[in-house]
């Protein structure tokens, strides 16, 4: 029982950053939101539209995994090491929130200016507010194991990599060389490159 509820904190203090961070920003008059919006390629429509069904559906079947307590994994200490895992990711996504700070965006905007952060955590990873996901994810599903979640972890775990390479075609033509130069130094998910 005490898995269970750790793994809905977890979800809930997630998508409280997440949506919280939404609604600052609405506040000020700042979209957020761009997944599925907008004039989009066909493709990149398609595949916003599809993740933005797997990151709602994952979070359904997490709910459904709490309340049917049908984890797999009896080992204890593989669901204290979800529950951590868990942690973990819910902190590297607040991190990486706030140091985006109003530059923050949801999906690929068609045009609207930001500001390209590489400070803070973004100086070890180009990427950290998906890299919370993912722990995040991989947390709940080590705490919570069943087929279904696992299958669905790995969907939206894949759909939000495909996003990212998305993005990665996307921000050199708003940033430019900055932005190239940024990608030689930081890796995509964590680590700095040798030059």
């Amino acid at each position: 029982m005490l898995c269970q509820m750790l793994s809905l904190a977890t979800i809930v203090v997630f998508y409280s950053i997440y949506i919280g961070k939404m609604i600052v920003q609405k506040r000020k008059g700042i979209q957020t939101d761009y997944i599925a919006k907008g004039k989009k390629k066909s493709t990149i429509m398609m595949i916003e539209v599809i993740m933005k069904f797997a990151t709602y559906s994952i979070v359904v079947v997490e709910m459904i995994s709490i309340t049917l307590n049908s984890y797999m994994f009896f080992n204890p200490i593989i669901r204290i090491v979800g529950i951590i895992v868990g942690l973990i990711g819910v902190i590297v996504f607040a991190i990486a929130v706030y140091t985006m700070k109003d530059s923050w965006r949801a999906g690929i905007p068609d045009d609207d200016k930001t500001t390209m952060i590489t400070e803070g955590i973004y100086g070890i990873s180009r990427n950290p507010a998906f890299l919370g996901f993912y722990l995040t994810y991989l947390g709940i599903l080590l705490t919570l194991f069943n087929w279904l979640l696992l299958a669905f972890t790995i969907f939206s775990i894949t759909l939000l990599h495909v996003q990212i390479l998305l993005e990665e075609k996307y921000l050199p033509t708003v940033f430019g060389k900055n932005y190239l130069e940024y990608k030689k130094r930081v890796r995509r998910y964590i680590g700095k490159k040798e030059l």
